[in-house]
């Protein structure tokens, strides 16, 4: 996967994240939140929090990912 690949997944997983969230804040309110077709109300909030968990995980793992680096040190006397 290239470095832009991972840029636009991470962008994405990232925006995902932040529209679960504030679903979550909207059913911790009381109200209903729609995502698309779908109303999701507060009996929905456990099933909102694994999706908070799920994309906070995914944008871990694509930030490990992404800013992984590799280093030499060749060692030298001074």
């Amino acid at each position: 996967m290239s470095r832009r690949d991972r840029k636009e997944e991470l962008e994405t997983a990232r925006n995902m994240l932040k529209g679960w969230i504030r679903a979550e804040e909207a059913v911790m309110t009381g109200q209903e939140y729609r995502m698309g077709t779908k109303t999701l109300r507060r009996a929905d909030l456990n099933m909102i929090a694994e999706r908070v968990n799920y994309w906070k995980a995914e944008v871990n793992r694509l930030k490990g990912v992404s800013h992984m680096r590799v280093r030499q040190v060749v060692p030298r006397d001074i």
